[in-house]
């Protein structure tokens, strides 16, 4: 909703400037930001390889106008910068949990739940707009087309979960039937998950779900460090683990390359993929000249010292086209 946090929220992950106003819809353009992943394995790796260049992962972040109730009827702003996040995949709801009287609360009241059922029945109200256009389109296509047919019925069930308030990611469907819908990118079947906004005075909130809770204004200030005095302060901010929650929650992995010792690099890549597959993130070649790749637990490598090491020591090993790339793998791909 307007007045949460989203932007304090967005300027302390990116470092970017960014209109933070106690009025609600100051932000009206969304806002995009990408954010370096903090990995300690990265430096340690770097730090065995001694490469010319160290280069993190990243995640990118959109930063969205709120929502109010009845968004989708034409309040606030409406609904369309809903469609901002059709291409993201997954949303990262922040939720009011402060008292400031000279910030609105758009809402009239600190409810998280309430807060968090009004944001989802927006989400369900878009997806509704969506199926309604997609039916009248299935059903004229449907009747010369079986896949079309298919669809139609997979929407029609659709349908009928979310107007009972069911969001499509609450729903049954078979792995394939979501592969049927997934071009449609209904966002409540995007995976959701919570930062709840507080400054120390409200009590934090009871939810159904398990959320960040952090002070988003201290983690504002806190960005604006140097890493130097964030060291000497020992301070670590909260903000590292949300985005280690964006990885658990999309299901993603980090492995590394060193090119050769020229370069230490962490890639993203989703649980679950192969060796050729992780190949074609760092270069599309990898995948179809594919031959083996050259596989080391980056804490074996660290102890080894160097890639020779980890080889005699029998902790490198050679690996074809059909290994399931780990977590933490260092990888040298032969093509």
């Amino acid at each position: 909703m307007p007045n949460v946090g989203k932007s304090t929220l967005f300027k302390a992950l990116t470092k970017k400037q960014v209109a933070i106003a106690s009025r609600p819809f100051t932000t009206i353009h969304p806002n995009l930001g990408v954010v370096c992943v903090p990995d300690e394995r990265l430096s340690k790796i770097a730090e065995v390889i001694k490469p010319q260049k160290i280069t993190p992962t990243s995640i990118e972040f959109v930063d969205i106008a709120g929502l109010v109730k009845d968004a989708h009827k034409g309040e606030g702003l409406g609904n369309q910068f809903l469609a901002e996040i059709r291409n993201c995949h997954a949303i990262l709801e922040v939720v009011r949990n402060f008292d400031n009287p000279e910030v609105e609360n758009v809402l009239g009241e600190l409810n998280p739940e309430k807060e968090i059922g009004v944001i989802k029945t927006e989400l369900l109200m878009k997806d509704l707009e969506t199926i309604d256009n997609l039916l009248g389109k299935l059903e004229k296509e449907s009747k010369a087309d079986k896949q079309a047919q298919k669809k139609l019925e997979i929407v029609k069930k659709i349908k009928e979960n979310v107007e009972k308030e069911k969001g499509v990611a609450e729903i049954d469907l078979t792995p394939e039937e979501k592969k049927e819908i997934k071009e449609y990118q209904f966002l409540t079947q995007k995976p959701i998950f919570y930062i709840i906004n507080i400054n120390g005075h409200a009590p934090v909130p009871q939810l159904n779900v398990k959320p960040l809770v952090a002070n988003l204004k201290d983690e504002e200030e806190l960005s604006e460090l140097s890493a130097k005095e964030a060291e000497e302060f020992e301070i670590k901010p909260q903000l590292d683990q949300l985005i280690a929650d964006c990885y658990q929650v999309l299901d993603l992995i980090t492995f590394f390359t060193v090119a050769g010792g020229k370069e230490t690099r962490a890639w993203t890549l989703k649980r679950g993929l192969t060796a050729p597959e992780a190949g074609a993130v760092v270069h599309t070649d990898f995948h179809d000249k594919f031959i083996r790749a050259e596989v080391v637990p980056w804490d074996k490598l660290v102890q080894a010292q160097n890639w020779k090491e980890a080889r005699e020591l029998g902790w490198l090993k050679i690996h074809g086209k059909d290994y399931i790339v780990q977590d933490g793998d260092v990888i040298e791909f032969r093509i």
